[in-house]
């Protein structure tokens, strides 16, 4: 066979590689800046015959990773530096990374995604976006992490196909091996069995049908099983709940604790509530108060390495929602044994305060006890004999403690005092309650009040947690602290152009304490401005969190805080638990450092993560049930207050604190200027929205599925 026969039988992929391979690269290489697509085939000596060659070949070498495009041209990508990232956000046209090393994030084009999936670890290559701004692409997926997904059915010329609900706004086409049965507008789970280079070439097999899309109980149990959270235990976790709750076992324990059971013990939960893990004692002493805060002793039950401990590590924390809850630990503890039921002996981790007539606390000590609570206190119910509202029935079920509220009242406001007195800011935040009727279907929201009751246990916890805090401090103990980090300078000096935008007046000295924000609080208490004020201070603060180090809690103004009051449903506080029985039982001190220092990192490290995991779930479930709600109210007008500006629209809250977004496109006709702050204005007509204004909407859209809601403005 001749060379020119042989040349022939090439594969014309081959022909091309070969004739254009060496030209760019030896181009790139002499060049050391990027060099543009019309000067690189100006190089290499591109005609018109040979331009679709030339292109082809260039296609190769940016998929076979060869070169890279740049700002200015194409270089070769042994020069690129690259990024290592995880995935962390993926919306229908974008997403974001997170710097492996840097923890920052960088923005990222749908086109530039590569098909990448939350949890995938990416190379990036940054670039300077629009505005100057940092944007990126991702040139290679090197972990692929990410595997399922949820989204809806729908019907496309007669064809089903699965909606994703963030990761693109393509459907993907799937397999239904399972023989699943579905119709369009179902919730579904699935999972990718084939990866494209974009999110619309991927395909996936069906895995679950969670139900109607349109019904919030089905979008919330989609959100729990994509994150993770499931309301099911493994057996062996069972199996062991069951071994160790037998309540015929706590008398065995009682001779080696202090017996506590002829105090008036009692607990204050919300009327649901069925995992009761704190109960107060408090009388009056010669110089002043003893506070009891009696803690269900979890640690006695979940043993370090147990199937329990495991789970519990895993899940990190209990997840709430609507009016339901997928606890830490399997019922047979959270409701059981381990909660502190009425007229039951349980066992329990004391914490005893000495508090003189200031409020102060003088001395603690922390007791492995047994208690048996007189009552199940209810905040509405004892609020109501706080305020002398209280019916005789009501009265008749707290006699056997009701000589103790005035000493705890008494007690609650010189601790409140010394709280104002610290400087801690008093910002208002919204709660919501959700009304679930029979058919699990949200037909009412309320913004959820807080009446003293709440105050008081708030109060009375917070000087327990301060206490165990400070008794891991002092005894050098390995540790996990709550700890709220001063705000970060730039969310600081967009809080004080906020206040400048807003005409008041401020001097934080040079620096930022919770006084001055309290400060800053207080110059609007009443006024107008209250609401943008206090929205502005909250968005200023940081993300309180887990730590191994002790360097206190800004927000409360406190050297020494620490999560002890809630092992049922946080993992950190039974870490403390059990690192503080351990020393309490004169265990070796040298013992409990190599035992516990790499545990509660560990501890520290995972209860922050499945907290942050926790509130987005939690919140992402209220949403869709608060659509659901506004979802049989579309067309009706509300009151309500701008909470947030953004380019394309505002957020709007109402008083029952459902949330929707008003959309630049539907406001009056004009040019609208965004000032990257708080307001919107329109050139045309001079109206201006802003960030605290009372305007009345209209419902225009709430979609269940995603949790979205759209408002417009009414007159």
């Amino acid at each position: 066979m001749s060379k020119k026969e042989n040349k022939s039988k090439q594969p014309r992929k081959n022909r091309i590689k070969r004739e254009y391979y060496e030209k760019i690269i030896n181009v790139l290489k002499k060049s050391n800046e990027p060099v543009t697509f019309s000067r690189l085939r100006k190089k290499c000596g591109v005609t018109g015959y040979n331009f679709q060659h030339f292109t082809m070949c260039m296609k190769m070498l940016k998929k076979d990773g060869k070169i890279s495009k740049a700002e200015n041209g194409f270089i070769l990508s042994e020069r690129v530096k690259y990024t290592k990232c995880e995935v962390v956000k993926l919306n229908k046209t974008y997403g974001f990374v997170r710097d492996c090393k840097t923890d920052e994030e960088i923005f990222i084009s749908g086109k530039y995604f590569l098909g990448a999936m939350p949890g995938d670890i990416v190379l990036v290559r940054p670039f300077k976006g629009k505005k100057e701004l940092i944007e990126g692409e991702i040139v290679e997926i090197k972990e692929k992490n990410f595997s399922k997904f949820t989204g809806n059915i729908v019907a496309e010329n007669g064809i089903y196909k699965i909606v994703p609900d963030v990761l693109s706004s393509y459907s993907i086409d799937f397999s239904n091996r399972r023989g699943i049965e579905y119709k369009e507008n179902d919730k579904v789970l699935a999972k990718i069995t084939y990866r494209g280079k974009k999110h619309s070439e991927h395909k996936c097999e069906l895995l679950f049908n969670f139900g109607s899309s349109f019904k919030a109980s089905s979008c919330a149990m989609s959100i729990l099983d994509l994150n993770g959270v499931t309301p099911v235990f493994p057996n062996e976790v069972i199996s062991e709940a069951k071994s160790v709750s037998d309540e015929r076992l706590v008398k065995y324990e009682i001779k080696n604790r202090v017996d506590l059971r002829d105090l008036p013990i009692f607990t204050i939960d919300g009327e649901d509530t069925k995992d009761i893990d704190d109960a107060i004692s408090v009388s009056r002493t010669k110089d002043g108060f003893e506070l009891g805060v009696h803690i269900a002793d979890v640690s006695h039950y979940v043993k370090p390495g147990s199937m329990l401990d495991k789970e519990a590590f895993n899940r990190g924390t209990s997840v709430y929602y609507a009016n339901r809850v997928v606890p830490m630990l399997p019922k047979e503890l959270s409701n059981g044994i381990c909660s502190l039921n009425p007229q039951s002996d349980r066992l329990a981790f004391s914490c005893i305060m000495n508090i003189d007539k200031n409020g102060i606390t003088k001395s603690y000590r922390f007791e492995k006890s047994v208690i048996r609570s007189r009552v199940k206190g209810v905040y509405s119910e004892i609020n109501k004999i706080i305020s002398g509202t209280a019916d005789n029935k009501i009265k008749e079920k707290y006699l056997e403690v009701s000589d103790s509220f005035p000493v705890m009242l008494e007690l609650f406001k010189l601790l409140d005092r010394n709280k104002t007195a610290r400087g801690c800011p008093d910002i208002k935040t919204s709660e919501s309650k959700l009304i679930i009727n029979e058919k699990d279907e949200c037909i009412g929201v309320e913004s959820k009040s807080r009446g003293m009751s709440e105050e008081i246990i708030e109060n009375f916890m917070l000087a327990a947690n301060e206490c165990a805090a400070e008794f891991g401090k002092k005894n050098n103990l390995p540790f996990v602290y709550r700890i709220h980090e001063e705000p970060p300078k730039d969310k600081i000096e967009r809080l004080y152009d906020g206040l400048t935008r807003l005409g008041i007046p401020f001097n934080s000295n040079g620096a930022v304490t919770a006084g001055f924000l309290q400060s800053v609080l207080n110059q609007t208490k009443g006024t107008p401005k209250e609401g943008v004020v206090n929205t502005l201070v909250l968005k200023s603060m940081a993300k309180a969190k887990y730590s191994v180090e002790p360097i206190g809690h800004f927000g409360l103004v406190l050297k020494n805080y620490a999560h002890f009051t809630s092992p049922i449903r946080r993992y950190p506080d039974l870490t403390i638990h059990r690192i503080m029985s351990d020393y309490i039982e004169n265990a070796d001190r040298s013992e409990i450092l190599k035992k516990y220092s790499k545990f509660s990192v560990e501890s520290a490290d995972r209860s922050t993560k499945k907290e942050l995991d926790a509130m987005s779930v939690e919140r992402s479930c209220e949403d869709c049930y608060k659509a659901e709600y506004l979802s049989a109210h579309i067309g009706e007008v509300f009151e309500g207050i701008i909470v947030s500006v953004l380019g394309y629209g505002f957020f709007v809250e109402l008083t029952n604190t459902c949330e929707g977004l008003v959309r630049v496109e539907s406001l009056p006709i004009g040019e609208y200027d965004y000032d990257g702050s708080m307001t919107l204005r329109n050139n045309l007509t001079g109206q201006s929205f802003m960030l605290g204004d009372v305007v009345k909407v209209k419902v225009a859209n709430a979609n269940v599925s995603s949790g979205k809601v759209d408002f417009e403005l009414s007159d």
